[in-house]
């Protein structure tokens, strides 16, 4: 019998990206997906409960690695919050593009209800405590409940605006998705000057381009 094999987070995570890819379904069984990979089962459950936990866990992967590139970055250590948020999203857009194939297969069924959707939930947390620590400047409240709920507002609005942009990805055909990157310099800015209630003209900016897109997609 062959011995079994020492197996790590990542490879775990590797090989079941390229079995759901391969099949277009989740192993039929933990033991089965340990067995033909060579590893004891217990191994699996060092690291995840299931294969649905295995699943969130590939987009906080996905989030943390776009992380530690930009942390390795001086330029954007000494960035403000809103050009931190840009670089932010074109390289964790860069991660996701890397691994479209998965992405797709991931979330192109449920795409419409991105925001339920459980797969994303451990993204969700990072990327929430992400921008609690940004530091964006909002109102001065000068009352602590309403600080609260203004930054649980905050959190909530800056994940909508990532689902939002997942979705614009995920149907862009153009090449080299750069129309998702102009997306995404348009809707940061925007959302900035809506919390800076500076002039409404970036908001207009955005809402030219998103008719514009709608009508030549109709």
């Amino acid at each position: 019998m062959a011995k079994k094999k020492s197996i790590t987070e990542s490879k775990i995570i590797e090989l079941y990206m390229d079995y759901a890819l391969t099949h277009n379904e989740q192993p039929k069984s933990v033991y089965a997906f340990a067995k033909d990979n060579n590893f004891e089962e217990q191994k699996f459950y060092e690291f995840f409960g299931s294969f649905d936990a295995l699943e969130q866990s590939i987009f906080k992967v996905f989030f943390d690695s776009a992380h530690a590139v930009l942390e390795k970055s001086e330029d954007y250590i000494n960035f403000d919050a809103r050009n931190k948020l840009l670089s932010f999203y074109y390289t964790f857009f860069e991660v996701l593009t890397a691994n479209r194939s998965y992405v797709v297969h991931a979330l192109e069924h449920n795409k419409n209800q991105l925001k339920s959707l459980k797969t994303l939930a451990k993204l969700k947390q990072r990327f929430s405590n992400y921008i609690e620590h940004l530091n964006i400047k909002t109102l001065d409240l000068k009352q602590e409940q309403l600080e609260r709920l203004q930054n649980r507002g905050l959190k909530e609005t800056a994940w909508l605006q990532l689902l939002v942009t997942m979705k614009f990805w995920l149907d862009d055909t153009s090449p080299s998705f750069e129309k998702t990157d102009l997306f995404i310099e348009k809707s940061v800015r925007a959302s900035f000057d809506l919390i800076d209630t500076t002039p409404l003209k970036s908001l207009i900016d955005l809402g030219k381009f998103l008719y514009k897109e709608k009508m030549h997609t109709n």
